[in-house]
């Protein structure tokens, strides 16, 4: 259990470091910024990459997570990266991203 609740800590702060990357810009930055681009989808691809990792009771659990989406998005940013639509991604952050760091939180309460 302690290592399983390594990887909420990882999902967590990869968010953190995606708001950082963000803050105080909109989407016309995000899409004209090729360094914050690459920022924000490497810790897109590592937060993934620790879902993934997580004990199947958790998500289950958890449900109100897509959690199959987020592992399909894992293998778009991986294996196909020159198909990924960066205006899908800045959807992404906006709509799903927020939901996501307060369902971790809540893991993170339950999990001490």
């Amino acid at each position: 259990m302690r290592d399983d609740k390594l990887y909420l800590i990882h999902i967590r702060e990869s968010i953190e470091r995606i708001e950082t990357y963000l803050a105080d810009r909109d989407r016309e930055e995000f899409l004209a910024s090729t360094l914050i681009q690459d920022a924000v989808l490497r810790n897109l691809q590592a937060l993934a990459e620790s879902t993934q990792r997580l004990p199947p009771s958790w998500k289950e659990k958890h449900s109100e997570v897509d959690w199959a989406k987020i592992s399909g998005f894992r293998n778009v940013l991986t294996h196909d990266y020159l198909g990924i639509d960066l205006a899908r991604v800045w959807n992404i952050i906006e709509r799903d991203l927020p939901g996501l760091k307060r369902t971790i939180e809540e893991m993170l309460k339950e999990s001490t």
